[in-house]
C-alpha cells in the first residue's frame, strides 16, 4: 500500500443547478487536486454522496475521474454497504482495472458485533481482486471496529491492506500502529487527527479539506512525516478553522461551499443534505480569502 501515502482526498461529486452530476466541474476538481500536489484520489466515498447516486450516475463519476486523472495518481474506489452479499456482488461486478484499492465502510445501521464485522470483511476479501482498505467511522455507522478486529483482519486476510481510521481516538490509532503487520497502512480518516496520526507513525490521511486546500494540507502532512513538527503544527493551526467550518453543517455541504468560493463547482448537494446556509458560506468565504488573497 505504498501508493497510498501522504495526502489522499475524498472527492466531492459536484452537481448542476438541476441536480445532475456536473462532470465538467468534477474534471476541474481533479485537475485542481493534481496541480495542488495531492498524492491520490478517493472516488465515491461518503464525501462523494455515493448513497444518493444511482448506478448510472456512479458510472459517470467513475469514468469522469479516470478520464481526468489520465493515470497520473493512484485511485481508490468506495464500495460499501450494510448488506454483505450485495457489497460482495458489487465488488465482483465492478471493473477495477483503473483502481489501486477498494475503500469499504464498516456495515452501518445493523450494528453488528465484532465477529459480524470480521466475517463481513472476510467475505469481501475472498472476492476482491484489489487490496481492501477498511473504513472505520463510528459516528456514521453506529459501531466501532475495534483494534483487535482490525489487527485480526490484517493478519488473516492478505488483501486487507489498510484502515482509514476515523474514530478520532488516538489511543485506538496507536494500538493499531503498535500491533499491525509490516506494510499494513494506517490512514487518518479525520482531518482533525491527520497530523497526530502521521506523528504516531501513520501513513497519511484521506482528507475532505485537502481537496480545497491541497497545497497547505499536503505541506502539513509532508512536514509531519519528515519530522518538522513545529512547522507542521503551525500549518495545522492555519487549517483548523477550515476543518471546523466545513463540518459545521455537515459533509459535503461545507466543502462544497469552499469549492464554490474557489469557483470549482456549485454548492449544491442532494437531499437529505442541504447546501450551506448563507451565514456559513460567508464565513467560509472570509476564511478562504484570508488564506488565498487572490480569491477576495
Amino acid at each position: 500500500m505504498t501508493d497510498l501515502e501522504g495526502l489522499g482526498v475524498a472527492l466531492a461529486t459536484p452537481f448542476t443547478a438541476t441536480g445532475e452530476p456536473d462532470l465538467a466541474a468534477l474534471t476541474r476538481l481533479v485537475a485542481y487536486c493534481i496541480d495542488g500536489g495531492v498524492d491520490y484520489l478517493v472516488v465515491l466515498g461518503t464525501t462523494g454522496e455515493s448513497a444518493t447516486l444511482d448506478k448510472a450516475e456512479k458510472a459517470q463519476v467513475i469514468n469522469a475521474v479516470i478520464d481526468a486523472n489520465k493515470g497520473r495518481l493512484p485511485l481508490v474506489l468506495g464500495i460499501g454497504g450494510n448488506n454483505t452479499k450485495a457489497v460482495a456482488q458489487e465488488i465482483q461486478d465492478t471493473d477495477l482495472q483503473d483502481f489501486d484499492a477498494i475503500l469499504t465502510v464498516s456495515p452501518y445501521y445493523n450494528k453488528p458485533t465484532q465477529d459480524g464485522i470480521f466475517k463481513h470483511y472476510q467475505a469481501l476479501a475472498k472476492v476482491a481482486t484489489k487490496p481492501i482498505v477498511i473504513y472505520n467511522v463510528p459516528s456514521r455507522t453506529g459501531s466501532n471496529v475495534l483494534p483487535e478486529t482490525i489487527l485480526k483482519l490484517a493478519f488473516s486476510c492478505p488483501n486487507i491492506c489498510g484502515v482509514k481510521e476515523a474514530s478520532g481516538d488516538l489511543d485506538q490509532i496507536k494500538d493499531i500502529l503498535d500491533g499491525k503487520p509490516s506494510g499494513f497502512a494506517v490512514i487518518s480518516g479525520d482531518d482533525a487527527t491527520a497530523l497526530d496520526t502521521v506523528l504516531l507513525g501513520g501513513q497519511g490521511v484521506i482528507s475532505v479539506l485537502g481537496q480545497g486546500l491541497p497545497e497547505l494540507f499536503g505541506e502539513m502532512i509532508r512536514s509531519g512525516s519528515g519530522g518538522e513538527v513545529q512547522k507542521a503544527r503551525v500549518l495545522e493551526t492555519s487549517l483548523k478553522e477550515g476543518m471546523d467550518l466545513i463540518f459545521k453543517e455537515g459533509n459535503p455541504s461545507g466543502i462544497k461551499a469552499l469549492l464554490h468560493r474557489l469557483e470549482i463547482c456549485s454548492p449544491e448537494v442532494r437531499l437529505p443534505l442541504v447546501k450551506a446556509t448563507v451565514g456559513l458560506q460567508s464565513q467560509i468565504n472570509q476564511y478562504v480569502d484570508q488564506l488565498i488573497p487572490s480569491k477576495s
